[in-house]
């Protein structure tokens, strides 16, 4: 950042002894909500994709010490994990209530309330931005903009559904098993970036897959239905008014489903940043 008299010195051991994870309750469960910076300052909230929560999804942002120092200097950091999800989560019990994905944006606004928070930036990644985007479309008043990762607003396609119900099916009988990381790996990575043969696979990628083997399965189960049996939301995205930044990457598998949401979305308030598959693994995992 140079010399500016406006550049951020931030010390990272520090950022991450300062944050602080809450137990929110809500009429759906507990959300587990980790908050990183001065909650005097604007709010951003972050959900992550499926499988992930904010310190797999997006420790290549806010690891990056220039980001994250901008991030701090301008926002307190909220990061929502689905349930479940969050670091060291024991598996869900049977008598906890199974969660549609309008029931997940409606916890969002339950923790929104808990911190007395008003009007919000919000930032997810595929799963979570599909959730924040239904959230942003229920409670418009809520919601300053959005920055979506790879994001989703159709119902899932017949691969994505076949695909998803293979995954449901494996978690259920094998658990967190290499067959399904490596389908979600495929999920959140392109091939340049997960490597072949004759290159082999980047370091987020292997620290990710590490990190998936942490994941509670029948929790992950639990999200991947409600993901899979999301409504198309496509109609209400004309209702959205607030700010909307897409970045996706050229060789992504919800690359078409980017350029769909971002043709629906009113031109006025909204910009598609394609990008290399590089960058895109940088801004998620």
């Amino acid at each position: 950042m140079g010399d500016s008299s406006d550049s951020v010195s931030v010390d990272m051991e520090t950022i991450s002894v300062a944050g602080k994870e809450h137990l929110v309750k809500t009429g759906r469960g507990y959300v587990s909500v980790a908050v990183f910076g001065d909650q005097d300052k604007p709010a951003l909230i972050t959900y992550p994709d499926l499988a992930l929560n904010y310190m797999s999804c997006f420790q290549g942002v806010f690891y990056c010490p220039e980001a994250f120092s901008l991030l701090l200097h301008n926002f307190c950091i909220y990061h929502i994990s689905p349930p479940g999800h969050e670091l060291g989560a024991a598996v869900m019990s049977l008598d906890d209530p199974v969660l549609s994905v309008d029931d997940l944006a409606d916890q969002i606004v339950e923790v929104l309330d808990y911190f007395r928070l008003g009007k919000v930036m919000c930032m997810g990644v595929t799963a979570g931005a599909y959730i924040l985007t239904l959230f942003a479309i229920k409670y418009t008043q809520r919601v300053m903009g959005l920055i979506l990762v790879s994001p989703l607003c159709k119902a899932p396609s017949w691969t994505e559904w076949l695909c998803n119900k293979v995954m449901t099916n494996l978690l259920y009988f094998c658990g967190m098993c290499t067959l399904v990381k490596e389908l979600l790996l495929l999920r959140y990575f392109s091939k340049e970036v997960r490597g072949s043969v004759e290159v082999p696979e980047s370091d987020v990628v292997q620290a990710c897959r590490r990190l998936l083997g942490e994941r509670q399965s029948p929790n992950v189960l639990r999200l991947l239905e409600a993901i899979n049996e999301r409504p198309d939301i496509t109609q209400g995205l004309r209702k959205l008014k607030c700010r909307s930044l897409i970045f996706v990457g050229e060789s992504s598998p919800f690359h078409s489903e980017a350029l769909h949401m971002t043709s629906k979305l009113d031109r006025r308030f909204s910009a598609l940043v394609e990008v290399c598959a590089k960058l895109v693994s940088l801004l998620s995992c």
